[in-house]
């Protein structure tokens, strides 16, 4: 299709894009760019997208209320988000859109599905901490000891598995 001048005016005029009226039309590109240069019409900025709106444009719902992450995932798998010149995690933004704040330390889904980014199923460290202390207190646990049996403080290194129950996290990478 030979699009005439007449109709990439009128769509320069209502505000498209050189590639969106190409695209429309099926005409050059550089055509419709040389009509907007020739009659002053400036260009038109594209609206990036936000973060959040990004992210969202690469999730999948799945049963159970899951989201599943169809964009780059690094070399371990994690689902990740490049916007030039950063790479975000896919969890720490729907964290962010879930508290408003960015996570502290590690966020990852806490629901059982591998590599969910639902923002209700994600938690940060400390987020995670306090609710496996709470499960472990709730379920008959006593206070941990202020150190370990090998002396390492327990406010830098302790930590509660899935089930509430205290380790040592230095202990832990020592075995490892």
């Amino acid at each position: 299709m030979n699009a005439t001048e007449e109709e990439i005016i009128r769509l320069l005029r209502a505000g498209l894009s050189n590639t969106a009226i190409s695209t429309q039309l099926r005409c050059d590109r550089h055509r419709v760019s040389d009509i907007r240069h020739r009659l002053g019409i400036p260009e038109v900025r594209r609206q990036p997208l936000t973060l959040e709106e990004l992210w969202a444009t690469r999730v999948r719902p799945v049963d159970g209320g899951h989201l599943e992450w169809t964009g780059q995932r690094a070399s371990g798998g994690t689902p990740i988000l490049r916007r030039w010149p950063k790479t975000y995690s896919a969890a720490g933004i729907a964290f962010r859109i879930k508290h408003g704040r960015d996570g502290a330390g590690h966020v990852r889904a806490e629901c059982g599905h591998r590599h969910c980014v639902a923002p209700d199923h994600v938690d940060d460290t400390i987020t995670r901490t306090r609710l496996r202390e709470q499960l472990w207190y709730l379920t008959g646990g006593v206070e941990r000891p202020a150190q370990c049996q090998h002396g390492h403080d327990q406010a830098e290194h302790g930590r509660y598995g899935t089930g509430g129950r205290p380790y040592c996290n230095a202990c832990k990478r020592r075995a490892t």
